[in-house]
């Protein structure tokens, strides 16, 4: 009854305090939407930038880096900052080229050889030198080989690993030779060197010895491999529904497999 009796100015006033008290739903959308939109551009404007900038950082603490160790092997007299009032980066690493070039071209004479030769048996009679010395030449080695044109690295593929039904991403760096295939249990005669990353740090991994029928072979490059290792799945490259299909199709041939021998 006091609702009906309720005077037109008492319901205006009521009116006005519920708007007050509720605001238009237009509004809080309105906002959301710039919300959204201003984290959508921060975060184009990251993606954009981010890459760049880091790409920058690390060439520059190289070139950095480099000049700290060539510099001071370099007579005063070749380097440009005794003539400039500000040191003028990069110089090391441009000294630190052409002296790499320089001993390759004296290494594939004689003389060179002969002197490569002497030093690398002065390492050789060190115990514990000669181990790291044999290490790291193979490193390098391998890398050199892997740089040169018509070659890979590595080739990318899946196993299963480390249970049944789960696919883990490895690259396939060699074929296994000598000892190893020969002693490779299990009666297979071919097999091949895998080496499968550990997510955020790719330095790490596993390097293990499987047989070269169990590695399903995908056409991505190392480097799409290596987005997928570093962002642990969140950039996945065009390969994305390729290494689903072969998964799934691995998954269907082993249950066909297991219902065929029961």
């Amino acid at each position: 009854m006091n609702d009906i009796l309720e005077s037109e100015p008492e319901r205006k006033r009521h009116s006005s305090a519920a708007i007050l008290h509720n605001p238009a739903p237009n509004g809080a959308s309105r906002r959301t939407r710039i919300w959204h939109s201003l984290r959508t551009n921060f975060l184009t404007g990251l993606v954009v930038v981010g890459p760049v900038a880091l790409t920058l950082y690390i060439v520059w603490w190289f070139i950095t880096v480099v000049d700290a160790w060539m510099k001071p092997l370099m007579p005063p007299i070749h380097i440009l900052d005794t003539y400039l009032p500000s040191t003028v980066p990069g110089f090391g690493l441009i000294f630190a080229i052409v002296l790499l070039t320089l001993i390759g071209a004296l290494a594939a004479n004689l003389l060179g050889r002969t002197l490569i030769t002497s030093g690398e048996q002065a390492l050789n009679r060190m115990p514990i030198v000669r181990n790291l010395y044999r290490g790291l030449k193979q490193l390098f080695e391998s890398m050199v080989v892997a740089a040169a044109p018509g070659t890979s690295f590595a080739k990318v593929g899946l196993i299963e690993f480390p249970s049944k039904g789960i696919w883990s991403l490895v690259y396939v760096t060699a074929d296994a030779t000598g000892e190893i295939e020969e002693v490779a249990p299990g009666g297979e005669t071919d097999h091949v060197i895998v080496w499968m990353p550990t997510g955020f740090m790719p330095p790490t991994g596993f390097v293990s010895i499987v047989p070269r029928k169990d590695v399903i072979y995908l056409r991505m490059s190392v480097e799409d491999a290596a987005k997928i290792v570093i962002s642990a799945g969140m950039v996945m490259p065009d390969y994305q529904e390729r290494v689903r299909e072969i998964a799934e199709a691995a998954k269907a041939e082993a249950a066909h497999g297991e219902h065929r021998g029961g």
